[in-house]
């Protein structure tokens, strides 16, 4: 039953990179109005995962300076990897990157690994985190596949190419969660440290990539409106704690 809730919850992760499809079709002056509100619906949601969602889980399973350092070290391991990787999860058409498309489909195929290494920790603990856990990285995952596709346009793949190659590398995240899923057999531990970890991981995409960019907006209105995204990203996190699931 776990095994099947973390195939359906990785699988729908992938149909992100299919809304891009979507998004292709509008103008190009309503393209980067919407991304800004989706980077910071999703800025809010990872927030939320994190702080109400995988620390109070984690904490109520360890030590809390265990979880904190964990947290920490995540920070910090996803930060070296943005720059060893040249990982940059920009959200518009044109992304400030130097960068061969191959090297960031490279950086995207780990990503997504460990996402779904997340995603079976969060699911074996608990179906309400996991679905928590599914939402915030799917907030997270349909700006990032348009600022990817950006990059891959951008190094000279053909469009059709371009979706079809960030599937395939989005697939990732059924391995990954796949393989956490068989690996808790032998470590029972490994699902209580992922979550720290992911917290930690969703604080930094959030507070080094996402918001960053929503503050670039230097309009009132859509700075307000960019906000308010973001709280409602919260609260979609804060909601997850009273569903209640049979």
């Amino acid at each position: 039953m776990i095994l099947l809730q973390i195939l359906l919850a990785t699988f729908s992760i992938t149909l992100c990179v299919w809304i891009v499809a979507f998004f292709l079709i509008l103008k190009k002056d309503v393209l980067p109005k919407i991304t800004l509100f989706l980077v910071s619906l999703s800025a809010g949601a990872l927030i939320g995962g994190a702080f109400l969602h995988l620390l109070p889980e984690a904490s109520e399973s360890m030590d809390i300076n265990i979880v904190f350092f964990i947290t920490m070290l995540a920070f910090v391991l996803f930060f070296f990897i943005e720059k060893v990787l040249h990982w940059h999860h920009c959200h518009k058409g044109e992304c400030n990157i130097h960068t061969y498309g191959y090297m960031s489909l490279i950086g995207d195929s780990i990503h997504n690994f460990i996402d779904g290494l997340i995603i079976a920790g969060a699911f074996l603990l608990d179906i309400k985190i996991g679905i928590a856990t599914t939402l915030a990285i799917a907030l997270h995952e349909i700006p990032q596949e348009i600022g990817d596709f950006g990059v891959l346009i951008h190094a000279g793949f053909e469009k059709i190419k371009a979706l079809t190659l960030n599937y395939i590398v989005a697939l990732m995240v059924v391995i990954g969660g796949i393989l956490g899923y068989f690996v808790s057999f032998y470590s029972e531990n490994i699902t209580t440290y992922l979550i720290p970890f992911a917290a930690g991981g969703f604080i930094y995409i959030a507070a080094s990539d996402l918001m960053p960019e929503a503050r670039k907006e230097k309009n009132l209105k859509k700075s307000i409106v960019s906000f308010l995204f973001f709280i409602t990203g919260i609260l979609l996190m804060y909601l997850m704690k009273f569903i209640v699931i049979a």
